[in-house]
């Protein structure tokens, strides 16, 4: 452990000396370039490139780094809003504050309505143990899931283990009419989280086709930290009723289950309530480019969020990040060749909804669409950009961040995954990069009671909002664009090398994709 921070500390005294340097470069004319100007002796980033990106750091980085509105605007939109399930009053209110944020920027901002397909919220959870032996349990309702029946759902409660094809031959008809308990992992690192959406439409198939009543999750989290999910990938509700049980009481029900088969009887009531389809916006901020107008370049993060917590680390702090990304560049003088579209997402708990709406929009454009920069992961530092499997975007990438040496955000990678607001541009043959970023205090709090503003920690904010603007701007700015367009068939070949048809199927996303109703067509 001291290692370790010692280790950390090393990276932040990288930061301070970097930032400092970049205050200490010669000054630039804080003018803002008209039309067919350039910025003298810097072309935007080519031969070049890298002195244009370190001039827009030495600029964007003391107006982030010193004082801000960012962390009044965080608390607002955390504790004043709260949680922010689309389709929910918070969700619109949220929207309200991401309009006045890029307002009160000096930003240019619209909102761009969508639908989705039901509106969603959780009543009243509760799980009646009814013998041989009695106790508590805390849990609560995944999101999208059905309510039960008036007065619930009862039946036998049956250990599927952790719900493999081999535990459900296993169990054979004791399936039937029964209530799941399944066992989960917890999370440590990416790849665990990972799994926490990789694991489960399997196992619902198979609960489903073996006519369960119920499903209850142990939970993920200890010291009955309670979180909320769904394993929706399109936004309707799940199939079947499913709850996520606090751990501790998760591991006692997965005990008596198997220690008396048949014999547990358990109650299930949930009231959700479920709504019809509903009109939803996206927000979208934008600095017009002088040379390229109609070229677009998105830096991007959702809005939404679960409401257990009030959505701090995922995804308020990169909510806020964004439009504090757009008031640097916007107070900074600075014009980019092309355009920046700053897009808060809304609906991406659901399934990428508003993402996946946005691109919908503007499909016959995305031939315009140099890049897109999504951030998701709370606030720890970033690693480098998972650029979705396109290598070739790699040479302009490591150009663009060359005034950041000293940051260590170099690590790049090239997988590709459905978890977040790019897959919609990936699909579609966009160049896209998403922040990697070091796990910090994220997966504890993911989607938990206890994400909440106290857990952001404003100076790796500030510091992943500085490397965020310099990003947009860099790809943004660049003489040539960082890489091509991606044809049908380019874009299959890329899934099948990173593994991304696969968790498209698993989640049943892949008919969307065969069809044509999702991705680029041939």
């Amino acid at each position: 452990m001291t290692i370790y921070r010692g280790f950390v500390t090393s990276l932040l005294l990288c930061f301070v000396i970097s930032v400092s340097a970049f205050a200490q470069l010669p000054p630039v004319n804080t003018a803002p370039l008209r039309p067919g100007q350039m910025m003298q002796g810097a072309p935007g980033c080519s031969t070049t490139e890298a002195s244009s990106c370190t001039q827009a750091a030495a600029k964007i980085t003391p107006i982030v780094m010193g004082e801000s509105p960012l962390e009044e605007n965080l608390r607002r939109l955390t504790d004043d809003i709260g949680g922010r399930v689309t389709g929910s009053p918070e969700m619109a209110k949220a929207v309200e504050w991401g309009v006045a944020g890029f307002r009160a920027a000096g930003v240019d901002v619209h909102t761009e309505k969508y639908t989705i397909p039901v509106t969603w919220s959780e009543g009243e959870t509760r799980l009646e143990v009814k013998g041989p032996e009695t106790f508590p349990v805390s849990l609560v309702s995944v999101g999208l899931s059905p309510a039960t029946p008036a007065g619930g759902l009862e039946g036998p409660l049956v250990n599927i283990g952790t719900g493999s094809e081999a535990e459900f031959a296993s169990a054979g008809s004791t399936v039937k009419s029964a209530i799941l308990i399944v066992h989960t992992e917890i999370s440590y690192n990416w790849n665990d989280l990972n799994n926490e959406y990789q694991i489960p439409p399997p196992v619902i198939d198979r609960a489903v086709k073996g006519g369960a009543l119920a499903i209850l999750w142990t939970g993920e989290r200890e010291r009955k930290l309670l979180y909320r999910h769904t394993n929706s990938a399109d936004g309707s509700l799940e199939r079947i009723p499913q709850a996520v049980v606090a751990r501790e009481d998760g591991l006692r029900l997965e005990r008596a289950a198997l220690a008396n088969p048949g014999k547990v009887r358990v109650r299930l009531t949930m009231t959700n309530k479920i709504g019809g389809a509903a009109e939803q916006e996206n927000v979208v901020g934008e600095i017009r480019g002088y040379e390229k107008p109609d070229e677009v370049v998105v830096l991007g993060a959702h809005l939404d969020s679960w409401d257990l917590g009030t959505g701090a680390l995922d995804n308020g702090c990169n909510a806020a990040m964004v439009i504090e990304a757009a008031r640097a560049i916007k107070a900074s003088g600075l014009l980019p060749r092309r355009t920046i579209r700053f897009i808060l997402f809304s609906g991406e708990e659901e399934g990428l909804l508003g993402s996946w709406a946005y691109v919908e929009a503007h499909r016959t454009e995305m031939d315009k669409y140099r890049g897109v920069v999504i951030f998701d992961d709370g606030v720890g530092r970033v690693t480098g950009f998972s650029l979705g499997g396109r290598r070739d975007i790699e040479p302009a990438v490591r150009e663009i961040l060359k005034p950041f040496a000293g940051w260590y955000v170099d690590d790049h990678t090239y997988d590709a995954s459905t978890g977040t607001d790019n897959l919609d541009f990936l699909l579609e043959g966009v160049p896209t990069l998403v922040a990697n970023q070091e796990v910090a205090n994220y997966l504890q709090n993911y989607h938990a009671a206890s994400d909440t503003f106290d857990k952001v920690d404003m100076r790796e904010l500030k510091l992943n909002t500085v490397l965020a603007a310099v990003t947009a701007w860099g790809i943004a700015d660049r003489a040539e664009a960082i890489g091509a367009r991606q044809s049908h068939d380019e874009i299959e070949k890329l899934m099948k090398e990173t593994g991304l048809d696969q968790q498209l199927k698993t989640l049943g996303m892949w008919a969307d994709w065969e069809s044509g109703k999702r991705g680029r067509k041939r």
